[in-house]
């Protein structure tokens, strides 16, 4: 009869062993690395999180062409069906401004903002001050919380100063839909679609423009492009708020959509073959493609393009600022159609 021993004690037999068959295997394998503190259920960090979030989300609304909700996680770029209707939805935008001059700043251009978040302890000074009375004024909601959230809120490496602003995704409209509208109301369309600009100040410089020279709309590319952020907001000097933005889920279709509809697609780019004083279609339905200031146009949007400008330079200067070049093509049509 064997005699029993200690569990697991070696029997101080030589030779090979009978194995358990793996049946430890899964409790030697662990649960892995484990959740930061936020994400994980019963936490004090996890309560506080879902706290704040609901505190500044109760009290947004829906200001000019801004989403309401200030955590809204939008989904991929494109056009999605909701009510019967196409639905542009951009790719998450939505930020968090940091710093006292530059939350200052937002607030006084007026951008669409959903939070203003205050640090506890921060020392008041004349912008503190002047930021929460403007956001009190603009029913922006304000919320007190600690040094560690606005840390996180900001990014561990931002400067924020103990006050940050929170900015909402925007709500694009479809490029079709927009066109429709322009169509409805008696216009003749000229609209500013944008190739690789991923600047949003010449975002908000060309929204600018468009505004200041009879243009009715911009339009982005869902990849590789900028998109309506607090700074290109800002840029516009309000021009946003009555400029709307369409998200093209494909820049290239999107264009050859426009050309169905009898709008002329004309490029803009250093090499182009027809100069932009020799131009005779500015008035005509319009779609003007400004490329970035380093590659330019695209080949593929360069090829569903009716025609390719360029802007005449004298001197030394190699090219144009895409908003500026943008800014000059939108003035040169605007003579013509007057």
């Amino acid at each position: 009869m064997a005699k029993a021993g200690r569990p697991g004690a070696s029997s101080g037999k030589k030779g090979a062993r009978v194995g358990t068959g793996g049946h430890g295997r899964q409790a030697l394998e662990g649960k892995g690395p484990t959740p930061k503190a936020e994400d994980r259920k019963g936490h004090k960090a996890y309560k506080f999180k879902n706290a704040a979030e609901k505190k500044a989300a109760s009290g947004v609304q829906r200001r000019g062409e801004f989403l309401a909700p200030a955590n809204r996680t939008a989904g991929t770029a494109g056009a999605s069906r909701q009510n019967g209707a196409r639905v542009a939805k951009a790719a998450d935008a939505s930020e968090v401004l940091s710093g006292r001059n530059s939350v200052l700043e937002a607030l006084r251009a007026k951008v669409p903002a959903s939070a203003l978040y205050i640090a506890n302890r921060i020392e008041m000074d004349d912008r503190v001050k002047e930021a929460i009375n403007l956001a009190n004024l603009r029913g922006i909601p304000v919320s007190e919380v600690t040094r560690p959230e606005i840390d996180r809120l900001t990014g561990n490496d931002a400067v924020h100063q103990g006050i940050a602003l929170g900015v909402p995704p925007y709500n694009y409209q479809h490029p079709m839909e927009l066109l429709d509208k322009i169509i409805g109301r008696g216009q003749k369309p000229l609209l500013v679609a944008l190739d690789g600009i991923t600047d949003p100040r010449n975002l908000g410089a060309i929204i600018r423009s468009v505004a200041a020279f009879g243009g009715q709309g911009v339009i982005v590319p869902q990849r590789r492009s900028t998109g309506v952020t607090a700074s290109a907001w800002k840029t516009s000097a309000g021009a946003a708020a009555r400029i709307p933005v369409a998200l093209a889920a494909n820049l290239n279709a999107t264009l050859k959509d426009f050309k169905k509809r009898g709008l002329f697609v004309v490029g803009l780019d250093g090499d182009g073959d027809l100069s932009l004083p020799t131009f005779h279609l500015g008035d005509e339905p319009l779609v003007l493609v400004v490329g970035s200031e380093g590659k330019g146009l695209s080949r593929l949007v360069q090829e569903n393009c009716d025609a390719i400008l360029s802007i005449p330079i004298s001197g030394n200067t190699e090219s144009l600022n895409a908003g500026i070049a943008a800014s000059v093509a939108l003035y040169e049509v605007s003579k013509r159609r007057a």
